[in-house]
């Protein structure tokens, strides 16, 4: 049975309007969201990127049913395991049973601020791997110390941890992490890249059946042309390719790649417009890749009348 999840982009909305889109997710019938965790929105036109914790809090006293997965949160340089360990914690006890944890090894937009270097990606994939162990090893309760090669804690405890603990989900788009995730992970998340290449490397290396997820962008509007342009000037992420989205610093050098691109090379990745089938077929090959979960992220400001043409055209042929 798949599920079908919606995107909450902090890069372009803000707290309360995430808040809102939540609520109205649950209402649409959609069953999971995934919320993006960044510093930065990916360039300027976005505009937003909120502090997810605090989103996560309001979430929960909107929703009573829907699932909301981190996709996904770094715990690696900006913010320390041990603090995400909490925030998770206390987010799973907003949320009981209804929340989980989503890992990846991030993106030197967010990860630089402080000034720390961007390591290279065996290096970053380590780091996650030892942030995990962190991580569980503070939801057992009781002090805890650990001394790793990336992270200390001293006498750490975490009072306020949920009954049923949040699952972790790890992310990747290349094999090496593929492989940690199915060794580290309660389940895997691919935002896009290679999905069915890393699917496979995950499930060979140890990740049987857990859940895997994926996420893949849709521009609804009115029209085709309209949705390529809103898709272009607000999101034009997906038309980059191999390592480029993991090593540029800061918004301004996403919008000078994007100059680079057209409306034509992102409407390659993303379906835009309003044709129901379009959507359908995107969703189906998902799900023929081997994904039982496939979260779909609306861009740009329409995301009311994306929700009203989901459940009405696209939701139902999932149900059936």
């Amino acid at each position: 049975m798949v599920e079908i999840g919606y995107k909450l982009a902090c890069e372009e909305h803000a707290p309360l309007d995430l808040v809102c889109n939540a609520r109205q997710a649950e209402d649409a019938g959609f069953t999971f969201a995934m919320i993006s965790d960044h510093y930065h929105p990916w360039t300027g036109q976005q505009g937003e990127s909120p502090f997810v914790w605090g989103v996560l809090g309001g979430i929960s006293q909107v929703t009573a049913e829907l699932r909301v997965i981190t996709g996904v949160t770094c715990p690696t340089m900006r913010i320390h395991p041990g603090i995400i360990a909490q925030a998770a914690a206390t987010a799973g006890a907003m949320m009981p049973g209804r929340f989980a944890l989503g890992l990846g090894s991030g993106e030197n937009l967010n990860e630089h601020i402080f000034g720390d270097p961007w390591p290279a990606a065996p290096v970053r994939i380590e780091m996650l791997e030892e942030a995990v162990q962190v991580i569980r090893l503070l939801w057992k309760g009781d002090m805890q110390d650990h001394y790793g090669s990336f992270y200390t804690l001293e006498n750490a405890q975490i009072f306020t941890l949920p009954e049923n603990l949040p699952p972790i989900y790890i992310a990747s788009e290349g094999p090496i992490s593929a492989s940690m995730a199915a060794r580290a992970g309660d389940g895997f998340i691919n935002a896009g890249t290679n999905a069915e290449e890393t699917l496979i490397v995950f499930r060979d290396s140890g990740g049987g059946d857990k859940p895997a997820y994926v996420e893949m962008s849709v521009c609804w509007a009115e029209t085709e042309e309209e949705g390529q342009r809103t898709a272009y000037q607000q999101w034009p992420i997906p038309a980059n390719t191999g390592e480029l989205n993991r090593l540029l610093p800061t918004p301004t050098h996403y919008e000078q790649v994007a100059k680079m691109t057209t409306p034509e090379d992102v409407a390659k990745h993303v379906v835009c417009g309003p044709d129901p089938e379009a959507h359908i077929k995107k969703i189906e090959e998902r799900i023929r890749m081997g994904f039982d979960h496939v979260c779909v992220h609306q861009i740009g400001q329409q995301q009311h009348e994306f929700m009203e043409f989901y459940t009405k055209e696209v939701l139902p042929h999932f149900r059936e």
